[in-house]
């Protein structure tokens, strides 16, 4: 039995009436494949749409790291952009969209590869399609290529300091100081292992060295670049994903708060927005990870030239600020994880803050958070899809909120 496959679903997966899901297919493609409960396997193109291509990366059709290698960038641009309208259209709004940012291939500093021990010595890659099988990846087009490096460190970890049984989970990130590392599901930590990872972080040369978030060895301090401010975030810290990704989302929320004087970053992290915002205004950073703000103020007092920086550790899902807190800024950036923050942004609705860049990886909470806004007065002015996943489905956005 064929199947026409209608759109695709926000996992990038095709789906056919039923629905049937069916991976790297694209709108318009007439398709054939043993059916496995909603999901089709062993697919067979009869039909194949105008807008695929061949995948770049010849791990493409085994590796999960990416589901959209199959289509050419302006579809795939396309369809992310259509994530965001649909979000949007169903609370009834509308809105101008500026042109999408899209990362480069090669592009990604920061990934988390896993790693296993095998009988001679070690693997290291991505999760494999809807599997929990390594793939190795050598000739990887999404990641850096000096975060290719990350790979044959991830082997040696696995191989001297993983179990058998278990899969080493090992967060890298380029920094100004080398390769940044932090490695979770490994051995349990004692005398003996601390003594031969600190000397595998020299052997490796790494910048620093984390296991379980407990830093073992910094052998160069793993820096990051927020405007004029050097960071040392803490281990797994979260960072966007590229150089150019980022660059675009700050642009925008510059471009958002101009004119500002007193500006809140909401979910600030280790100051990605808050310290080259700092360069034009006087902010307050709030982040839930204490680790961060204290980041955060070190990298704010050894730069110079920034207005005054003041931060604070809070949960904003539990303690959101309040009006009369919100009430001295005249500008506002929210960047909230995938849950979205509907309690803190009912909130900055509520003290009426004239200016609100909104940063967001999830189109759904967004569009509800924007509509709540415009219903109290604001008007959404312009979003702008951030593609830093490149190939994924992953959706990122900025957007801007005025207030009328």
């Amino acid at each position: 039995m064929s199947h026409l496959i209608e759109r695709l679903g926000h996992q990038g997966d095709g789906i056919a009436a039923g629905p049937v899901f069916a991976p790297m297919t694209l709108p318009g493609e007439r398709v054939t494949g043993v059916l496995d409960g909603q999901r089709l396997t062993d697919i067979r193109i009869e039909t194949p749409s105008d807008r695929r291509v061949a995948p770049p990366c010849r791990h493409f059709k085994a590796c999960g790291g990416c589901q959209l290698q199959h289509a050419d960038d302006a579809f795939v641009a396309q369809f992310k952009e259509d994530v965001v309208r649909t979000a949007l259209a169903a609370h009834g709004v509308d809105t101008v969209f500026l042109p999408i940012a899209t990362s480069p291939a090669q592009a990604r500093r920061r990934a988390t590869l896993s790693a296993r021990r095998t009988k001679k010595a070690a693997m290291a890659g991505f999760h494999g399609r809807a599997s929990d099988v390594i793939i190795e990846i050598p000739d990887c087009r999404l990641l850096h290529p000096d975060l290719m490096r990350a790979i044959p460190v991830a082997e040696a970890l696995a191989q001297h300091a993983g179990t058998r049984k278990g899969t080493l989970d090992v967060a890298v990130c380029l920094s100004q100081g080398g390769l940044d590392v932090n490695v979770t599901g490994g051995k349990d930590l004692d005398g003996p292992l601390r003594a031969l990872l600190a000397q595998m972080a020299e052997t490796l040369d790494l910048a620093r060295l984390a296991w379980e978030g407990e830093v073992i060895a910094m052998r160069q301090a793993p820096l990051q670049r927020f405007g004029a401010a050097l960071v040392t975030p803490p281990p797994g810290a979260f960072l966007q994903a590229t150089s150019e990704g980022e660059t675009a989302l700050l642009a925008d929320v510059q471009d958002a708060l101009k004119g500002a004087t007193r500006i809140v970053d909401l979910f600030a992290g280790c100051g990605t927005f808050a310290l080259p915002l700092c360069a034009a205004a006087r902010v307050h950073a709030v982040e839930g990870d204490a680790a961060m703000t204290e980041a955060m103020d070190a990298g704010w007092r050894k730069a110079e030239g920034l207005k005054q920086l003041s931060v604070e550790a809070r949960d904003l899902f539990r303690r959101p600020l309040l009006p009369d807190e919100l009430s001295k800024f005249d500008g506002a950036v929210i960047d909230p994880p995938r849950a979205g923050a509907e309690a803190q942004m009912a909130q900055l609705i509520a003290a009426r803050v004239p200016r609100i860049a909104y940063v967001s990886c999830n189109a759904v909470t967004f569009a509800r958070n924007a509509a709540a806004a415009i219903t109290a007065g604001y008007r959404l002015e312009a979003v702008r899809v951030v593609d830093q996943f490149r190939w994924s489905s992953h959706v990122e956005l900025v957007a801007r909120l005025t207030l009328i």
